[in-house]
């Protein structure tokens, strides 16, 4: 490799980073969650041109009635100009479907947060050179475009997740709204997002070296949430030109026209701008908050068992004290008794002593008189 006078060669980093990169291949993962009829699969098939859904069973009725949600996770792999990408889509069928949708978050969210969980393990293991990264990094979640901004039961699964997952609001079926509708329509849910607190992804500004085209770029998208979409995988003619659209009576909606719908907007922003910055919100912000949790939930966990041990262990050490003491009295009792005896051994061989000595004296007296007669 040629290089000028006065250069190292570093400046081929960022290439030998793009080869790796490359050979490795991307992920991304994707969650779709909304009522049935939304055109949730219609909308995944029209963004990355496939059919994931060829075997899906349509329920009637009846069946939906006591349905419960349902995690769905499919994966193919896509390749466009030598780079890989590993998509996987996490479908949830049966939310808000039931008569009593009270709970169809719970389901969700701890699909979301087991995930974390494995990762966590995975990256605490002693294998750490395969983990395979099954986080959530987007979550498309569907707004029914007949309601009047958000239902409560919008409000809380996104309140409930908002902090685990990115949440992008899309606005579904859109060519059943005329454009002042979809404008009144938009600024209602985000009016309602801000006074309920909800916390929606947010596209980061731009770097101040950026061109103009992506600044303005930036800016649409910007506007553009919620995203008003509508998907197809019907393909038509218009104007002699074959695209995928729908066909009405009053006329044809192009799925790409971005005067019919926001799905280019959507496209560009999942695929072609923030697919990246997705996934490092979700392991810079996101998961590092779910670690932080769970490390402060296990330290705490294990506070409390110290604490308790300290507590069992406490009438234990009483007793070993009060045994100590009771055997230090003990102790001290034998020795006074020894003391006793000693002292009553050495007053009976003093007594002793006496006896023999006032003996002797009593016969000298006895001989002295024998012979003094």
């Amino acid at each position: 490799m040629h290089r000028s006078e006065g250069e190292i060669g570093f400046a081929t980093l960022p290439e030998q980073i793009h080869r790796k990169s490359v050979k490795k291949g991307f992920d991304f993962t994707m969650m779709v969650v909304g009522e049935s009829g939304l055109g949730k699969s219609t909308l995944i098939n029209s963004l990355f041109l496939t059919d994931l859904y060829k075997e899906r069973k349509i329920l009637n009725v009846e069946e939906k009635l006591d349905r419960t949600v349902d995690v769905e996770k499919k994966t193919m792999e896509i390749e466009e100009k030598g780079v890989k990408l590993k998509l996987t889509i996490v479908d949830t069928p049966g939310f808000g479907d039931a008569v009593n949708c009270e709970e169809n978050w719970m389901v969700i969210e701890n699909y979301i947060t087991d995930q974390f969980n494995q990762f966590f393990k995975d990256e605490s293991g002693l294998n750490r050179k395969n983990i395979v990264d099954n986080r959530v990094h987007c979550c498309l979640y569907f707004i029914p475009p007949w309601g009047h901004g958000l239902r409560p039961l919008d409000i809380e699964f996104m309140k409930r997740l908002h902090q685990k997952v990115n949440i992008i609001p899309v606005i579904a079926k859109a060519d059943t709204l005329n454009t002042n509708e979809i404008r009144r329509l938009k600024d209602k849910i985000l009016r309602e997002l801000e006074e309920n607190e909800v916390h929606v992804y947010q596209l980061p500004e731009c770097d101040s070296d950026e061109d103009d085209e992506f600044k303005q770029q930036d800016r649409e998208l910007k506007q553009s949430i919620p995203f008003a979409v509508i998907g197809s995988t019907q393909v038509v003619e218009v104007n002699g030109r074959r695209v995928r659209g729908r066909i009405y009576p009053w006329g044809i909606v192009e799925v790409e026209n971005p005067v019919h719908s926001d799905f280019l907007k959507l496209r560009t922003f999942l695929v072609s701008t923030h697919m990246q910055d997705l996934k490092d919100v979700t392991r810079d912000v996101h998961y590092e908050n779910y670690r932080a949790q769970y490390l402060t939930k296990i330290s705490q966990q294990s506070a409390r068992e110290r604490g308790k041990l300290r507590r069992d262990s406490k009438p234990c050490e009483e007793s070993a004290v009060e045994t100590d003491w009771l055997l230090q009295q003990k102790e001290e009792e034998i020795r006074r008794m020894q003391d006793m005896l000693n002292q009553m051994q050495q007053k009976l061989k003093a007594a002793g002593r006496d006896s023999s000595e006032n003996g002797t004296d009593s016969d000298s007296r006895k001989d002295t008189e024998s012979v003094d007669i």
